[in-house]
């Protein structure tokens, strides 16, 4: 071997070094997540802040590096050529395998593979590096031109916008979490429920309108006094022509002083304070931030006519987060009741898309928001006790109703329906 061939042997083996770092700063760096590497930087580990920066941007370091990878697999496959080329077919046959299998194990699978098992600590390994790569100008100007013309390439806007994580993405990753015990299964309920709270409308929440404890605004003061007691509020909505004509809100407290002070036969409409109008579709989140700003813990929902449709309290709210909050005095039918035989009865109140989550189920959701909005769907009339409708493989019964309002729903599980005989 001449001194040329020994230079072109170490130009090769530097090369294929340098494809693999190259190629484990990639796998690395496409996998930390910007959360884990803020995360890092925060618990101060070494280059963290290096690699928050890059990973913000990932755009800006990927190009260099695809470039740079392809530069040196290039580069070593027309080196190892001119060094085999002297020995004719057997030189090409010893080129080629070189070239597929020593490279590619030593500049690909390797390090990548390497990468996937240890990616907090290739992409710190990497980080310093390619940072000071990606901010060289030469570099930079490269890697902006490479950018644009991908973005001329890509349909859309390409990578200006930079990756993207949907909630399903992300509600997967807590699922994947929880079972690998990373985080607790309530910490699984809480996270999810916070997201889906932002998608929650105060129709979705509220307590509806059949529901509403409400007093008329000539009512005395000792009556209303014995009615807050009976139900337990410390809040009631006061009317004045009807439920629809809500004149204002009366505290419990209100109602106590005026008691003390002798104004038992004073009429309530004088206690009233102001009452808070929100409409149906409004988003939950919006309402408890304003709840919190101008300190209201009731709000009266109205339809689209301007009529009463309920009322929805800042309980009901904290409530969609931390699930049902039960005072020690309260006695209330639990929402879902699994049976002997394997049926399930639920609260004709209880969301459709709860539902669907307890019972692994795939009921129709649209207009109405209930297993009873279900019913009367389906229906088309007010059902009978004991009336039944079939739906997604589910048997729905309207176990209870009283006048026109379901209260408690039977839903069973359908068998399979038998294949048809096969004509002889």
């Amino acid at each position: 071997m001449t001194s040329a061939d020994a230079g072109i042997l170490a130009a090769i083996v530097g090369l294929i070094l340098l494809a693999g770092f190259f190629a484990l700063a990639e796998t690395g760096l496409t996998r930390i997540s910007r959360v884990k590497a803020i995360t890092m930087e925060e618990q101060g580990e070494r280059g963290a802040a290096k690699l928050a920066r890059l990973v913000e941007h990932p755009e800006r370091f990927l190009n260099p590096v695809l470039l740079l990878v392809l530069s040196c697999h290039v580069v070593a496959s027309i080196l190892v050529g001119m060094l085999f080329e002297r020995y004719g077919a057997v030189g090409v046959i010893i080129a080629t395998f070189v070239e597929v299998s020593v490279i590619f194990v030593l500049a690909e699978a390797a390090p990548k593979t390497w990468a996937v098992q240890h990616t907090e600590r290739a992409a710190l390994l990497a980080a310093p590096i390619v940072s000071a790569i990606a901010n060289f100008p030469p570099v930079r100007l490269l890697a902006r031109g490479l950018i644009g013309l991908s973005n001329m390439l890509l349909p859309g806007k390409g990578l200006k916008q930079g990756p993207f994580v949907s909630e399903e993405e992300l509600l997967a990753t807590v699922d994947v979490a929880t079972e690998g015990e990373v985080i607790e299964h309530e910490e699984r309920v809480l996270i999810h429920s916070i997201i889906e709270f932002g998608d929650t409308v105060v129709r979705e929440v509220m307590v509806p309108r059949p529901d509403m404890v409400s007093v008329g605004g000539g009512d005395r003061v000792q009556d209303v006094i014995e009615v807050a007691m009976a139900a337990g509020y410390s809040r009631m909505p006061v009317y004045d022509q009807g439920i629809d004509d809500i004149a204002g809100v009366v505290f419990a407290k209100d109602l106590m002083r005026a008691d003390r002070e002798g104004k038992t036969d004073e009429e309530v409409r004088n206690l009233v304070r102001e009452a808070h109008f929100v409409p149906e579709t409004k988003r939950v989140s919006e309402l408890l931030r304003e709840m919190q700003q101008h300190k209201f813990h009731m709000a009266i929902v109205v339809d689209e006519y301007g009529g009463t449709s309920g009322l929805v309290t800042l309980e009901d709210l904290i409530e969609e987060l931390v699930g049902e909050i039960v005072d020690e005095f309260d006695v209330e039918e639990p929402l879902i009741e699994p049976l002997a035989n394997g049926d399930f009865r639920v609260n004709a109140r209880m969301p459709i898309d709860e539902v669907n989550e307890l019972l692994h189920a795939e009921l129709p959701s649209g207009d109405w928001d209930t297993v009873g909005g279900l019913i009367f769907n389906l229906l088309g009339h007010v059902p009978t006790e004991g009336e039944t409708v079939d739906a997604d493989g589910h048997r729905l019964v309207a176990e209870k109703v009283q006048g026109r309002r379901i209260g408690r729903v039977r839903i069973a599980k359908l068998a399979p329906a038998a294949p048809a005989p096969a004509p002889e």
